[in-house]
């Protein structure tokens, strides 16, 4: 049983409140007539702009506003439920009768909690009560929660005030008062999930210390903040270690002054960041894992934190997520304009002094890059990890995987070879020039770790201008007789996947059904499997001139 199935009074202050209304959430920022209807109408700005039809006004009447040209709508009082009291929420969600509360010990620590999965943490284990979109609206008549609910059976005659986890996404509580009233009797809360809401900022977070003074871990995903709005209820959470802030209205960050010091973990993945602006949180003195996928970042550039203050820049931190951003993004900006090598060049390095920077970070040790296509100068995919290992000397895991001696040692040689040529050319022995020292950080480190190379180990490199990553293919099929050949010339970093997608457009035929394999003009009369759809024609070795065969069931 859910709490949606009540359906309350309207409240004697509705303006502000949030409200549930044929499954979805807004926030009510009208009430009353709208004439020529009869009646009382309640005026909504819904947490989904899609789900409204005007921005507040009717026929030349402006009601209130949304923030959204579409985000409002008027629906009559019954359609609405202002949701229940924390104690109700909690009898209908576990099913317990007031009697029955009162008159038992029960155990609720078994319902598993399902949120905010920090590494190495056991929350299962842990008392917990889960809420969420049971329309929690507050915490009821004042110190009810504290002395109604049940306590846990256990050795030590624990009470239930020791709970320690408690989830409330995706609930219609309003304000971090409602909030802190329901959490100051939680006495031993240190983990909240709060979740798509909507909660308005206080305007005195220091009076809530009491009501979040144990807390540790706290995830405001889909809330629809901004990082200053964070940066002014940080008072509140003196002990957070812990913070996911996933899918906001993040775009610039503030430094934090004064605040945060105790944050370990924070995830901002999914919010669209200013790239300059990251280095900001490197005066975090206890920062251990920063999470900035999925944050459109082509760049990442620390040299801001110096001015903070700072002696180093994230002293603490050691594990960075990166993944699906816009690393290459410059890349694909000036490809069409880019004829000469030493273009490319400059925009090739200037893409890996993002990893560069990164050399920065005294104890990082664990990086995540995926999906972000760094250029490999050699055209080999495996490549780009290679340089990433070579290039961060104390990095111990990549993309999840751990770089054991061997894979080190062999990055670091192949990364030698790589570059000695451009090292050999770039000035006396020992003693490169600051342009390629810039380039190449670690380059001396690594001669004086294993030696220089000599002429012949040296890795000649081609030319990489854009015609040249160009394969000229053949398509063939030779179970239709009908279908000419068709000539394409398609880039060498194309998947598999995309290749189907462009034989769908041309044939007809869904791409599920394709079956492609390729023979090299090198070895005419062997066809080799393409049965890998996220993989690239760079990775099966295709060649400009070769044919691709297809066959369809």
């Amino acid at each position: 049983m859910r709490a949606d199935r009540t359906k309350p009074e309207m409240p004697l202050d509705p303006v502000g409140k949030r409200v549930s209304c044929g499954g979805e959430r807004a926030t009510v920022r009208y009430v009353g007539h709208v004439p020529p209807y009869e009646g009382l109408w309640i005026g909504v700005e819904w947490d989904n702009p899609e789900r409204g039809k005007h921005d507040g006004s009717h026929e030349g009447m402006q009601y209130f506003t949304c923030r959204n040209p579409k985000g409002g709508s008027f629906v009559r009082p019954v359609k609405v439920s202002f949701g229940v009291d924390f104690l109700t929420a909690f009898y209908m969600t576990y099913q317990f009768s007031t009697e029955k509360v009162l008159s038992e010990e029960i155990s609720i620590s078994s319902k598993r909690l399902e949120w905010f999965a920090v590494q190495e943490r056991r929350f299962e284990s842990l008392p917990s009560i889960v809420l969420n979109h049971c329309e929690v609206n507050g915490p009821g008549a004042p110190g009810e929660i504290r002395k109604t609910t049940p306590s846990i059976p256990s050795s030590a005659q624990k009470h239930y005030l020791d709970v320690q986890w408690l989830d409330l996404s995706g609930s219609l509580v309003s304000t971090w008062e409602d909030v802190a009233a329901i959490t100051e009797q939680l006495e031993n809360l240190e983990g909240l999930q709060l979740s798509v809401n909507r909660i308005s900022l206080t305007s005195d977070p220091w009076a809530h210390l009491r009501a979040f003074g144990n807390l540790k871990v706290l995830a405001l995903n889909t809330c629809d903040i901004t990082w200053l709005q964070i940066l002014e209820c940080a008072p509140m959470w003196p002990q957070l270690e812990d913070l996911s802030v996933e899918n906001n209205n993040i775009t610039e960050l503030q430094r934090p002054e004064g605040v945060l010091e105790t944050l370990k973990c924070l995830n901002l993945s999914c919010n669209a960041l200013m790239q300059e602006s990251v280095c900001r949180l490197s005066t975090l003195p206890r920062l251990e894992q920063l999470d900035l996928s999925s944050t459109r970042l082509s760049f990442v550039q620390l040299e801001d934190a110096a001015q903070a203050g700072c002696t180093a820049i994230f002293p603490a931190l050691a594990c960075l997520n990166l993944d699906h951003n816009n690393i290459s993004e410059v890349r694909l900006l000036l490809h069409a304009q880019l004829e000469h090598l030493w273009i490319y060049g400059l925009c090739f390095h200037l893409m890996w002094c993002v990893v560069n920077e990164l050399a920065k970070i005294p104890f990082l040790v664990k990086l995540s890059c995926r999906d972000n296509k760094l250029p490999s100068i050699d055209g080999n995919p495996n490549t780009v990890n290679q340089i990433i290992i070579a290039k961060l000397g104390q990095l111990i895991y990549l993309n999840n995987s751990e770089i054991n001696s061997e894979e080190r040692k062999g990055a670091e040689l192949d990364y030698i070879k790589l570059f000695g040529e451009q090292w050999l050319k770039a000035g006396e022995p020992g003693q490169p020039s600051i342009a390629f020292t810039r380039q190449h950080p670690r380059y001396q480190t690594l001669i004086d770790k294993y030696g220089a190379p000599d002429e012949g180990e040296l890795k000649k490199q081609e030319p990489f201008a854009l015609k040249n990553q160009l394969l000229k293919i053949t398509f063939v099929f030779p179970d239709d007789t009908n279908q000419k050949p068709i000539e394409k010339k398609l880039p060498a970093s194309m998947v598999v996947q995309k290749v189907k997608g462009l034989l769908h457009r041309l044939l007809k035929v869904p791409s599920s059904d394709l079956r492609l394999t390729y023979t090299s003009h090198k070895m005419l009369g062997t066809e080799f499997d393409m049965d890998g759809d996220l993989k690239t024609l760079q990775f099966y070795s295709i060649e400009d001139g070769d044919q691709v065969l297809v066959r369809w069931s």
